[in-house]
């Protein structure tokens, strides 16, 4: 009887599943929609697509780079691709983004798009398909952008300041993702984009050797703690990147939550969310039915990914359509 009972609910949570999937690839955005260039450029995700495709066969770290990129410029002046902007302090000089990875991407997917569709296509909308392109490369599930977005004119690294930071608590994390409308859900969710990329030995040592003044960080497990501490010693400035998502560094799937429950998350900000109950549900949830839950965290991931990129969005005159992605017009 029990194994009757687990093979329905195994098939109606399939069921489920396939019907969410379905609805996150006819969402729309607010102030933005599907298929927005169907008319005034036909070929614009597919020339990204291309694109993006192109440089991540080349270089597949550039995958999480561009998931990255395109989390900072929502974060800050909402998706309107800010980040985008060189000069004098602009958001790319912050301290915060001094890492990001991609720019030339985007610049290559810019240059053939205004070569099909001169003044057509925003930055802010190429920043968010070479987003979605770069998760569907590494593994995961596609889903429906909205485009329409387009570019802002502002970018100051002093509005860098409140991005979730790799020392977070909860609490922290909560606030920052409340502010623009994510929820507990999107902020799990989101956070699990760290499935794919690497990080610095600056943002994680202090949990190695002298935590709170108590040895290492007692979350983290036993028996990983040496190669972490062999790769960033104590008192040393080391290159040395860490995969965030052990062992499957450019492989967008549920590992990273499994990490999480052994005890093998890399950030602070991440590991938490295995301690706090409201997160950790959550967590559990994606280490669910073996086959549906990656599945389930794909459709949410779409999902969350998809409301995001909707904030701050600049839509109809607001904004401009950039020639340059890297410069105003």
């Amino acid at each position: 009887m029990e194994n009757c009972c687990y093979i329905i609910n195994k098939s109606f949570l399939l069921k489920f599943l396939i019907l969410a999937l379905a609805l996150v690839n006819t969402v729309h955005g607010q102030g933005s929609r599907v298929g927005f260039y169907s008319r005034t450029c036909p070929r614009a995700e597919s020339i990204v697509r291309s694109t993006v495709q192109s440089h991540v066969r080349s270089d597949p770290t550039l995958a999480a780079g561009l998931l990255r990129m395109h989390f900072h410029d929502c974060f800050v002046q909402g998706c309107d691709a800010s980040v985008l902007l060189s000069g004098a302090g602009t958001e790319k000089t912050a301290f915060a983004n001094l890492g990001l990875r991609g720019y030339e991407v985007i610049d290559d997917a810019k240059t053939q798009l205004e070569a099909a569709c001169p003044g057509v296509v925003s930055c802010a909308d190429i920043l968010t398909l070479a987003a979605r392109d770069s998760v569907v490369l590494s593994g995961g599930v596609s889903w429906q952008v909205p485009t329409g977005r387009r570019d802002g004119r502002v970018s100051q690294a002093s509005d860098v300041n409140d991005l979730p930071a790799p020392f977070d608590s909860i609490d922290v994390q909560k606030r920052k993702f409340a502010a623009f409308g994510l929820n507990t859900q999107d902020l799990v969710t989101l956070v699990g984009g760290h499935s794919i990329g690497t990080t610095a030995c600056q943002f994680f040592s202090n949990r190695l050797f002298n935590f709170s003044g108590n040895g290492a960080d007692p979350s983290i497990d036993a028996s990983f703690l040496p190669q972490l501490q062999s790769l960033c010693p104590p008192n040393s400035v080391t290159s040395n990147r860490v995969a965030l998502d052990t062992g499957r560094v450019n492989k967008f799937d549920t590992s990273f939550f499994a990490n999480l429950r052994d005890g093998r998350g890399i950030l602070q900000s991440d590991q938490v969310l295995w301690s706090d109950a409201s997160t950790k549900s959550i967590v559990q949830r994606y280490l669910g039915v073996r086959g549906l839950r990656s599945l389930a965290f794909n459709v949410e991931f779409g999902r969350s990914m998809v409301k995001m990129s909707n904030i701050g969005l600049k839509t109809g005159t607001d904004g401009e359509i950039r020639k340059i992605c890297s410069a105003i017009n």
